[in-house]
């Protein structure tokens, strides 16, 4: 099966909007281990006036993780489907939170501009064609200092992580999504995960990236050795933000 890419795969995510919260919800701890990313930004309790980019942040479920986690902070939320943005758009947001269509590869083009103190991408970087641009376009974008959150489904590098993601699809996520008439969405997001790099490969894609201390952290429940946190600074010196 050929994985969906650009256009294709925005489209099928406008068409997935409706049913997108039903299946997330399913998905035990889905919430909980956003806001455990964003809290490994290292930024708790110093939040007032960062500036926060959250990239591909879909029907706001990582942008309702910064906001509970950095209170007080400015989030420019950015996702390339319209259809999910509307859902985003549509709930409850604190002062502070903004929501901009534009595709990672062009943010200059939607005025979304640095430096920013800290970035967060979930689910992001396996579903875009050029993810060493983009992360060197993030790398751009942050303050010297400035803090990255790759929150992601990257594999160990096991066979039983392979395993254990595929029996989770066949037998929970794909049955749930082919009822909801979205099951070429989570076949691509199903092979996606097992095409995408490994865990330690993604942090040295960081590393050569420019990024410094970068960190590989798990994510716990079902999902160990499935999804990890990978946390990475610009490096230079703090900004005045993010002290």
């Amino acid at each position: 099966m050929t994985v969906l890419r650009d256009h294709e795969l925005t489209a099928a995510f406008d068409r997935a909007a409706r049913g997108y919260d039903t299946l997330t919800a399913a998905n035990p701890g889905y919430h909980a281990h956003l806001r455990r990313s964003a809290r490994r930004l290292g930024l708790t309790g110093r939040s007032d006036g960062l500036r926060v980019l959250d990239l591909g942040c879909g029907t706001g479920a990582s942008t309702a993780a910064l906001a509970a986690v950095l209170p007080g902070a400015e989030i420019t939320a950015v996702d390339a489907s319209a259809g999910m943005l509307r859902r985003a758009a549509g709930k409850t947001w604190p002062a502070g939170v903004g929501f901009v269509q534009a595709p990672v590869e062009d943010l200059a083009g939607a005025g979304v501009r640095g430096p920013y103190d800290a970035v967060f991408a979930a689910y992001l970087f396996r579903n875009v064609t050029d993810p060493d641009r983009v992360l060197a376009t993030v790398h751009d974008l942050l303050a010297p200092g400035g803090r990255l959150a790759v929150h992601e489904y990257l594999l160990g590098g096991r066979a039983v992580h392979r395993l254990v993601w595929t029996a989770v699809c066949a037998g929970i996520v794909l049955p749930a999504a082919t009822l909801l008439r979205d099951g070429p969405l989570y076949r691509h997001l199903w092979r996606s995960v097992l095409d995408f790099d490994t865990a330690p490969r993604f942090a040295a894609r960081v590393r050569t990236a420019g990024f410094t201390r970068v960190r590989v952290l798990p994510l716990p429940g079902w999902q160990t050795g499935i999804a990890h946190t990978v946390v990475a600074e610009r490096a230079g010196r703090r900004t005045e933000g993010a002290r």
